[in-house]
């Protein structure tokens, strides 16, 4: 008969990880069961949110099987209620939240992403990064549903799971984010400021700014505004918000945990498979961000040397 600590769920650390299915959303959760962790992998589709899971229980290895699935959509507020009451009826409490899901924000040909893949080896970093630039198109309807998910989706989910958190004895939130979420990446100075302005930022001020964003790209006005340019605008400023949020959720909750990283540039779908690093590799980092002694660093950023500036 099992001893009684290993059939009570209160007995082993309970993670959540949003857009699980695939990428480095599923190396995560496997990485994080395969040290012993109860994962609830989420995804918007069933259908292969349900596949990932069996997925992991089939490679095996220890704690593949306390994998669980639930449905999510990060946009959707009655999907995002219905994980979390799944999350207190199941386990009563959560300890790591790590929000993972995201859109690249950009329109792609997918006959070019096809043909692309056979060139790919023989190419460097630079002009992997060239290639996405020139063939990726950014409309108005993609950037606001960039924003939607990638800043407003972490947002409604961290909003829901904190109840949960705070009954951890040490709660966590790992925000996924991106080298692109780098300040160097505006042009304007004071914007940089204000996205850097954590004493002042509020959450209040961090819609505004994204909705000046979204008038001046209605308007063709990024470039003169000194917003991110040279492709992908709404995604670095979307993930520069998650980054500000971070920080800003950091003060508000001392006794929290909470940072952001960059898993680096992975082959997956987000980067048309055109990264340097494996799924494997890019999920080390928010694992280790996740497992990070309870007197670590939080408001913190990581890259995968450990903890960077967000400049």
């Amino acid at each position: 008969m099992e001893p009684a600590a290993a059939s009570n769920p209160s007995s082993k650390r309970i993670a959540v990880v949003t857009g699980g299915n695939k990428g480095v959303g599923l190396e995560t959760c496997k990485q994080l069961a395969s040290r012993g962790l109860r994962v609830v992998l989420t995804a918007r589709n069933e259908a292969r949110g349900l596949e990932a899971v069996e997925g992991v229980r089939r490679s095996g290895g220890g704690g593949q099987s306390d994998v669980v699935f639930h449905q999510l959509d990060v946009t959707d507020p009655s999907s995002v209620g219905r994980l979390a009451d799944f999350v207190r009826d199941q386990f009563g409490k959560l300890d790591i939240l790590i929000n993972n899901a995201g859109i690249s924000g950009v329109d792609r040909d997918p006959a070019l992403v096809a043909k692309v893949k056979e060139q790919v080896e023989s190419m460097d970093v630079d002009q992997r990064v060239q290639w996405m630039k020139e063939n990726s198109k950014e409309t108005y309807e993609e950037a606001k549903e960039c924003m939607r998910t990638n800043y407003y989706g972490a947002k409604l989910v961290t909003e829901a799971l904190l109840p949960l958190l705070q009954l951890s004895s040490c709660g966590r939130i790992v925000n996924v984010s991106s080298g692109f979420a780098l300040l160097r990446n505006f042009n304007s100075e004071e914007l940089k400021k204000e996205f850097d302005d954590i004493d002042n930022l509020t959450e209040k001020r961090l819609d505004e700014l994204l909705d000046l964003f979204l008038e001046d790209f209605k308007a063709n006005l990024i470039e003169a505004h000194g917003w991110p340019t040279g492709g992908s605008s709404a995604y670095k400023v979307a993930k520069a918000a998650l980054n500000a949020y971070t920080r800003i959720l950091a003060k508000k909750y001392p006794t929290m945990r909470i940072n952001c990283l960059t898993p680096g540039y992975v082959k997956t779908d987000m980067s048309m498979h055109m990264g340097v690093l494996t799924p494997e590799e890019g999920a080390s980092n928010p694992v280790k961000v996740a497992l990070l002694p309870d007197d670590g660093p939080t408001g913190a950023y990581f890259d995968r040397n450990g903890e960077a500036s967000y400049v």
